[in-house]
């Protein structure tokens, strides 16, 4: 517990991360000052007495999770990481929004150690506290003592309440009655443009209540106020909180207060000398931090300290009394997957020909019972994503122990939950919904990439031959526009063995997301040649079928469903008199990683090379050249039988055959 501050070391601490925050933007000529100054009352009494964190081991697990959703007021959190002791010093902070610093514009949880998550664009934040308070209770349900006490304090701003993300995330924890999760809304009633009735008139509040949240309303400068709040939040039993509270940009700059030029632009050198001379502080000293105010957080580590030690001492009985749970427990922090689980998934091969959606349902059983992490969901979809874990059970309002979550049709909030649950450590989260819906979720998509976080995200009916529910359903150019993100592996796989081979390279990244692209349609097997080292097809792509007699006149670049076409038409142009090579390429992402004589090796420099998947065409031409041959659908869809959809799209043997006939002469 923390002991109590004067007023005197309030003001000061106050004071003190205002004009960090300001000195750093106006060092970087960059930034946003208003909000900080702003929530400065509010972050000093979070981190002075209900935060517990260890700053000599920000990754404890007992420790609470403070997100900053408004990541823009980035210099807040550094401030406040700085004065409680975190490894991050005034030279960090005065290298604000620098290259390599560690205190970069928004921020990210893998440069800065303390910051729980990447925030930024707005509204992920939420989902993001959400997901961390979901995780603390799915993990409490499982191994208690660890768990029980972890909170999650949020800080979010007008921005982040106007956000779909986060009505759909924030809906999901009224339901789920997340009662350790405490949000604080900076109700400044400013944004870019100007005052926020310019474009937003609700009441916030009584959105909140109706998703069924705690709220209180709040003065977010009364330091009263905002204990007796977060107080009553903490005692909640079955509800989230939300407290509204009433702020002022630029709290304490005499001309920049309650003004939207103080939202995202230094307050310049005359209006921070009289900010500080206001405050009573010396207006030529900069990045300044009175020798009281770093006693007072040091006093507040302290505290920490003893109630870590008294956490450890608790989970050291509990796991002395529960050893076999304990062992568990630390299989689940590590994420454990069997090394062999490759191995494991190619003896267990479903024989029949089926949709991969099906195929990896199947698969995905076996991973479940050997790899305790997994948990997951879908956006309503679960019937059709084929995600469902058969031997748990759902995910519930006081009833966390099974794996099955249901998200609702939330694909945004599910994006951003899935994020923050990777981030709890211990889950391996997966989401699922149909493939065109990957453009609802996107933000969150990139940012589990940005932040090396392992997602696992289920995409199915990947293609026009999901049929007769039309263009709309239809992805045509989905799958490119997930290739393009950095550090994210679409893997399209076209049987059973390379979908065993897509669980398999998911779940050995352990620092970066995976999307799964399976289709609705049932695929037929395809043979390997004789030699063919399963092993390959984790490098993303490999030589199913070589060329008869020598060096490959045409190599063929297929992906998913359209290898069975590849296949087809190797075997009439052979016949022809054709030398060629069928390459079956799942994953182009993991494919790139390869040292070059591989890649060589399966693609020669040189050859003639055609592509043919069901999407677009335009970025298969870095594959296969200038003079390459690209089969694709530069169009959307139908609505049809899936059957009739590939003959009127040229998705059959015959048609592809014909046009590399055409093409090579």
């Amino acid at each position: 517990m923390a002991r109590e501050y004067s007023p005197k070391e309030v003001e000061l601490a106050v004071n003190a991360i205002k004009t960090l925050s300001i000195d750093g933007v106006e060092k970087a000529n960059s930034g946003h000052p208003g909000t900080p100054m702003g929530l400065a009352d509010i972050s000093f009494e979070i981190f002075s007495r209900y935060l517990r964190y260890d700053p000599k081991d920000p990754s404890w697990i007992g420790r609470d999770r403070f997100v900053l959703s408004c990541g823009h007021a980035s210099m807040l959190v550094y401030s406040m990481l700085h004065l409680a002791g975190y490894d991050l010093s005034l030279d960090d902070l005065k290298n604000f929004r620098q290259w390599d610093s560690k205190t970069p514009g928004h921020p990210e949880h893998t440069h800065t150690p303390g910051v729980e998550t990447t925030t930024g664009p707005l509204g992920q934040g939420i989902g993001n506290a959400v997901g961390f308070a979901l995780g603390a209770h799915l993990k409490a349900a499982r191994f208690g003592k660890a768990y029980d006490a972890v909170r999650v304090f949020a800080l979010c701003s007008d921005g982040d309440v106007m956000e779909g993300v986060a009505a759909e995330a924030s809906s999901l924890a009224g339901h789920l009655g997340l009662a350790n999760l405490v949000m604080i809304y900076d109700d400044n009633k400013i944004t870019i443009e100007g005052e926020t009735d310019l474009a937003f008139s609700e009441d916030v509040g009584k959105r909140y209540e109706s998703y069924g949240w705690f709220v209180q309303r709040i003065d977010g400068h009364d330091h009263v106020q905002i204990r007796k709040a977060i107080d009553a939040a903490l005692a909640q039993k079955d509800k989230p909180s939300f407290i509204v509270a009433r702020t002022h940009i630029a709290n304490g700059a005499p001309n920049a207060h309650d003004t939207a030029e103080a939202h995202g632009a230094p307050l310049g050198k005359e209006e921070i000398a009289l900010t500080k001379k206001g405050m009573g502080w010396d207006e030529n000293k900069h990045f300044h931090v009175p020798d009281e105010v770093y006693a007072l957080f040091k006093d507040r580590a302290a505290d920490n300290q003893k109630d870590k030690a008294a956490w450890q001492a608790d989970v050291d009985a509990w796991k002395k009394a529960n050893a076999e749970l304990a062992a568990q427990l630390d299989k689940f922090e590590a994420r454990y997957v069997p090394e062999d689980l490759y191995e494991q998934l190619l003896k267990a091969l479903p024989e029949k020909e089926d949709a991969t959606r099906n195929i990896s349902n199947a698969i995905q059983q076996i991973v479940a019972e050997k790899v305790p992490s997994l948990i997951g969901g879908s956006a309503d979809l679960a019937p059709s994503t084929k995600t469902l874990i058969k031997k748990s059970g759902s995910i519930a309002k006081s009833s966390f122990e099974g794996r099955n979550l249901h998200f609702g049709i939330r694909e945004h909030g599910m994006g951003a939950v899935c994020n923050a649950l990777a981030l709890s450590g211990g889950i391996i989260p997966y989401g699922a919904t149909f493939l065109i819906f990957s453009d609802y979720m996107r933000p969150s998509i990139r940012l589990s990439a940005l932040g090396d976080m392992q997602v696992l995200w289920i995409f199915t009916h990947d293609s026009v031959f999901l049929g007769e529910d039309g263009p709309t359903h239809q992805p045509v150019e989905q799958l490119w526009a997930l290739r393009h993100i950095p550090h994210l592996a679409v893997v399209r796989p076209a049987d059973a063995l390379e979908t065993a081979a897509a669980w398999a390279l998911a779940l050995s990244r352990k620092k970066a997301p995976t999307a799964f692209s399976l289709t609705r349609q049932k695929l037929p097997h395809f043979k390997r040649d004789d030699g063919f080292d399963p092993k390959d097809v984790l490098k993303g792509a490999y030589i199913a079928q070589e060329a008869t007699g020598g060096k490959p006149d045409v190599v063929l670049i297929a992906t998913g469903s359209e290898v069975q076409l590849a296949v087809g038409a190797r075997e009439r142009l052979e016949k022809a008199g054709k030398k060629v090579r069928v390459v079956s390429a799942p994953c182009l992402d993991v494919f790139e990683e390869q040292d070059k004589a591989y890649r060589d090796k399966v693609l020669p420099p040189g050859t003639k090379r055609a592509s043919i998947e069901a999407g677009i065409t335009l970025p298969w031409r870095a594959w296969v050249g200038d003079g390459g041959l690209t089969i694709g659908i530069d169009r959307y869809g139908a609505s049809a039988p899936d059957k009739i959809i590939a003959q009127k799209l040229g998705f059959t043997v015959d048609a592809v055959t014909e046009k590399l006939t055409t093409w090579l002469g």
